[in-house]
């Protein structure tokens, strides 16, 4: 071969190297990110589709749910919902053999929608009546959550303990009229 075919050949090879590379940053590059894009998109869209799908099946339940939360609500009046707060709150204690020795109501959030009524409680009785209070707070018709809960014992045979509940009652504020 001689030196100008030779100079020509590696003239080709070397547009061609070049044409490969500027091909590879201008069209394979960004194809391929837009082709991970693109299938990351689709991973979510049916994530999403997916999760409509479940919703849609746990409807009736959900609304169900929904329904009996609204309908077990404390009162939007603040003193109302202490109240009756307070009034389960015996009556559980009552209906159980515990014995409430301290309770403190406090309001939290300022949300539009909802608020919610935060109670520390501090029962005292034997384990057996302290087990009931909960069941009946639990099972109870009352839109109640057990947030935390704190089991003491005050004395060295375990009979006597005391329990720390902080609960949290629902309060639906009422739609704001148009």
């Amino acid at each position: 071969m001689n030196p100008a075919q030779r100079q020509r050949m590696l003239m080709i090879l070397t547009l061609a190297v070049v044409g490969l590379y500027l091909a590879d940053l201008i069209v394979f590059t960004p194809l391929g990110r837009l082709w991970s894009e693109r299938s990351a998109r689709i991973a979510t869209l049916r994530r999403q589709v997916a999760d409509g799908r479940a919703l849609i099946q746990r409807e009736r339940g959900l609304r169900e749910r929904w329904d009996q939360l609204r309908t077990n609500a404390l009162p939007h009046e603040p003193s109302q919902a202490e109240q009756r707060l307070l009034r389960a709150c015996d009556e559980w204690a009552k209906a159980s053999g515990a014995q409430i020795v301290d309770r403190m109501p406090q309001w939290k959030g300022d949300e539009t929608a909802y608020q919610v009524l935060r109670c520390r409680l501090e029962t005292s009785g034997s384990l057996s009546s302290l087990t009931q209070f909960l069941q009946r707070l639990e099972e109870g018709p009352l839109a109640v959550k057990l947030d935390s809960l704190q089991l003491v014992s005050r004395d060295p045979s375990g009979r006597q303990m005391t329990l720390g509940l902080q609960i949290n009652g629902l309060v639906l504020n009422p739609p704001a009229k148009p």
